[in-house]
């Protein structure tokens, strides 16, 4: 399915449980645990002994048992950024929202930094939550850290894969945004500045300064080193692809229009997958146009996932 991102207003859900979650996904999130969720902090720790949070966000007053969705966030973010998914999907499933190595409220070690082993994070994340199925949410980076988990140990786990906003090795290769280069001027500016600047330039709706100066902040737990390492992920382009393709679940693929020619690629190659074209919104979409991204993963879980 090709098209812009007014395709969420459809909002074709049905039944009592997804048709509320329809409803409220068509209103702006509110961060208020009153409201008919309960989150909690959580650890665990790796296989290579590095201790791991993650938010794990219920419905108060029960919910759908067993529907469990993952949220994986993009380079040095924290899981606290998808605040306006946990908010309203946490009323009626239970969401996962991860801190990976070296990132938000995660243990920052000195190595890790690999596609190979985020991915194995993925999977030592899945084993501490004991969700027999979930539905695995990658943002950005995040994108890769999913797709090397699922290179690394199959999709058996997972029920749908939602892929926002990065490539996914198809072709057209794109013609990437440049990332923060840290090394390449004579006068490079401080990292701080570097990351402010990075982080600024997420969102085509101004976001509030006191937001902008917290999410700079929690990026910057990020070390310079690691950050740079994670840019630096030295894999073909075809892993990605195989891994896209090798999953058999239905895919969500949200993306900007830099990303069109992959997104169509996809939805020819993959019948299970659907692909939604923001055309109005930054890096960070779901937050950027939440309200119509909601309403986008509502519909598509109903439809495609929990039916």
């Amino acid at each position: 399915m090709m098209g812009d991102s007014a395709i969420g207003r459809r909002l074709l859900l049905g039944g009592p449980l997804l048709g509320s979650l329809a409803a409220l996904a068509a209103q702006p999130a509110r961060a208020d645990e009153s409201a008919g969720f309960i989150a909690s902090s959580h650890y665990f720790t790796t296989s290579d002994g590095v201790h791991l949070h993650y938010i794990d966000a219920q419905p108060a007053r029960g919910g759908a048992p067993g529907h469990v969705l993952v949220l994986i966030p993009g380079w040095t973010m924290p899981a606290w950024i998808f605040g306006p998914q946990i908010t309203v999907f946490s009323r009626f499933c239970r969401v996962i929202a991860f801190d990976p190595r070296g990132q938000g409220d995660s243990e920052v070690p000195a190595s890790g930094y690999t596609a190979e082993r985020r991915g194995q994070d993925i999977a030592e994340l899945l084993d501490a939550i004991r969700a027999p199925k979930v539905v695995l949410l990658g943002w950005s980076l995040g994108v890769l850290d999913s797709l090397a988990f699922i290179e690394s140990h199959g999709a058996e786990r997972l029920s749908a894969l939602v892929l926002i906003d990065n490539s996914i090795g198809e072709n057209p290769p794109p013609n990437p945004e440049k990332p923060p280069r840290f090394n390449r001027l004579p006068r490079r500016p401080s990292y701080p500045a570097t990351m402010a600047a990075f982080v600024r330039g997420m969102f085509r709706t101004p976001q509030p300064q006191a937001y902008l100066n917290r999410l700079t902040a929690t990026c910057l737990i990020t070390p310079e080193l690691a950050a740079r390492a994670l840019l630096d992920y030295r894999v073909p382009r075809t892993v990605w692809r195989d891994a896209v393709y090798s999953a058999a679940v239905p895919i969500l693929y949200c993306v900007r229009p830099h990303l069109a020619g992959q997104a169509a690629n996809l939805a020819r190659n993959d019948t299970q997958a659907e692909i939604v074209i923001f055309r109005n919104a930054g890096h960070a979409l779901f937050v950027d146009d939440a309200q119509e991204f909601n309403a986008v993963l509502a519909n598509f879980l109903r439809e495609r996932v929990w039916m």
